[in-house]
């Protein structure tokens, strides 16, 4: 297999994997802090109002249902984490693929949550940061600890599909 054909397996794997990681996650906090996870029916909502020019919401649950909207939301996350994951392997390169070491992952997987405070929560009329929301600092938290699992995801997922970037 190429380079970039091991590149483009390592990311899908390694995110995928990250992103069940960070499902896992959510769902323990649901069971021990009675904490909903995401509706990734409103991602796949604000996702489908983006062509039509729409970017914000105030808030996205008041906005129209769009068909297959939750389906374009587990699919939207999903990619987001291979994304991520890819972002990890541009920088560190398929050697980190080969041998995960926490550093980066933990980097990546945190610094992911740029995207929720600066583009996701603002489009969704959360606000920047969930500035809008009414514990904005629990928000807060609840993302940079998920960030950080993700982070965590990317690094286990990276150790259980090592071999795949050496042997595909």
């Amino acid at each position: 297999m190429s380079e970039i054909g091991r590149f483009m397996l390592c990311a899908l794997l390694i995110g995928a994997g990250a992103t069940v990681v960070m499902d896992v996650w959510m769902a323990v906090r649901q069971r021990l802090l009675g904490i909903p996870p995401p509706n990734y029916a409103l991602v796949g909502r604000w996702i489908a109002y983006l062509p039509r020019g729409r970017f914000r919401h105030d808030p996205i649950s008041a906005s129209p249902p769009v068909q297959s909207e939750r389906l374009v939301g587990w699919i939207v996350h999903y990619g987001t984490g291979i994304v991520f994951a890819a972002t990890l392997l541009a920088i560190w390169g398929l050697d980190w693929a080969r041998g995960p070491t926490i550093g980066p992952a933990l980097i990546v997987g945190i610094g992911s949550v740029a995207a929720p405070f600066l583009v996701m929560q603002p489009g969704m009329g959360a606000g920047v940061a969930a500035s809008r929301t009414p514990r904005p600092a629990a928000a807060r938290v609840q993302s940079i600890v998920t960030h950080a699992i993700f982070g965590l995801g990317l690094y286990a997922a990276g150790w259980v599909t090592r071999l795949w970037a050496v042997t595909a």
